[in-house]
């Protein structure tokens, strides 16, 4: 999980060093976001299905490598375009992981421990931005961000050897001959609810995730590798979110946290464009939007699995995430327009409406949910 989104990360957490080097500009580096989550988002109904025939033990081997490469590209693209057309490529491991990794758990782990175990797994993603932020651009100032990313692809590398080699064969794949379940390429049901929710907490997250370092060096006076650190302190927050919310997450209480969680992210938006006037305050908002707004799209994926029918777990998993990197596609974007104005108060009010919409879709679900409950217990 690590992998499957590092690129996100390195982009953010480099940033600064991105727009002097390579002559991009934020909006460019906005549309890196749109172009691989985009991908990520038309691929992730068909790498749900492929999760499901194959099993995840390959599926995890072919992310890796596919990681490695897009982040050999990135790391020796000489220009805007180049880059953009790596990061594409880094779209396809993106739609393969929630679908293969949510698979291994339901096949090996007891449903007494999925939502902790889910909870790390998801965690992962913030690992990834921890090393983004820290070790990496330690490196990246010291030999470059070039040799960063590189020892980045090395380490997928690395990791899909291991995970050839430590994984069970055929893990969660279905059986030979058989369908896993009917196909079908649109959300219903709880899958909508969560795949609307995800879609606007990804407009959020997306935008922290890809301006957070930027906003630090330029318009707080951070050096970069401060606003760097900033992308590391939200990935460790996210990490100790993830597994505590996800752990909360039993049947009862997991649909409404959500729409609770989402409602704290709005909070630690209006911490962000708080931060223009007092600039500590950036370090406070980092921690909250690793803890409420991260957190939350694990417990959706604990939901998922919570719900998911006999041989769709891969692509119920897909299908939310899909509209999760749906919204990373379309929020950096705009976000970029105000940044390139120097406007990032009005970004983090958008950011902050994104969030509201997304604690607005989460609790309309759960009180829907409620209802469907007590009328099924009424009969």
């Amino acid at each position: 999980m690590a992998f499957s989104m590092l690129q996100l990360f390195l982009l953010g957490a480099l940033g600064p060093r991105l727009v002097d080097e390579l002559d991009v500009s934020p909006t460019t580096l906005g549309l890196t976001t749109t172009i691989g989550f985009g991908t990520a988002a038309v691929l992730s109904p068909v790498g749900g299905r492929i999760v499901d025939r194959v099993g995840p033990r390959r599926a995890l081997a072919a992310l890796l490598l596919l990681s490695a490469v897009a982040l050999a590209l990135i790391g020796a693209a000489p220009g805007a375009g180049f880059l953009l057309a790596a990061v594409a490529l880094g779209g396809l491991p993106q739609a393969l992981a929630n679908p293969a990794t949510n698979k291994a758990i339901l096949a090996s782990v007891e449903p007494a421990r999925r939502g902790a175990v889910t909870g790390m797994k998801q965690s992962g993603v913030q690992l990834g931005a921890f090393a983004a932020g820290l070790p990496l651009a330690a490196l990246a100032g010291w030999l470059g961000w070039r040799a960063a990313v590189w020892t980045a692809a090395f380490a997928a590398v690395v990791t899909a050897v291991w995970a050839l080699r430590a994984l069970p064969a055929a893990t969660g794949a279905a059986a030979p001959g058989r369908p896993a379940g009917a196909f079908s390429p649109l959300p219903r049901g709880a899958v909508a609810w969560l795949a609307a929710f995800s879609l606007l907490l990804g407009c959020g997250i997306a935008s922290v995730n890809t301006y957070l370092a930027l906003y630090g060096a330029h318009r707080l006076d951070l050096s970069p590798g401060a606003a760097g650190a900033l992308v590391a302190v939200l990935g460790v927050a996210g990490v100790a979110g993830r597994v505590a919310w996800s752990r909360a997450a039993t049947p009862g209480r997991a649909p409404w946290l959500p729409g609770w969680l989402a409602a704290g992210a709005v909070g630690a938006a209006l911490l962000l464009a708080a931060a223009a006037a007092a600039g500590p305050l950036v370090w406070l908002a980092a921690v909250a939007v690793g803890v409420f707004a991260v957190s939350a799209n694990a417990v959706s994926m604990v939901l998922v699995m919570q719900r998911a029918a006999p041989g769709r777990a891969g692509q119920d998993s897909a299908l939310v995430s899909a509209g999760f990197f749906a919204g990373f596609a379309l929020g950096p974007p705009v976000f970029g327009v105000l940044a390139d104005a120097d406007r990032y108060g009005w970004g983090w009010a958008l950011v902050a409406a994104e969030f509201a919409g997304a604690c607005a879709v989460g609790l309309t679900w759960a009180v829907r949910e409620r209802g469907a409950g007590r009328r099924a217990g009424d009969a």
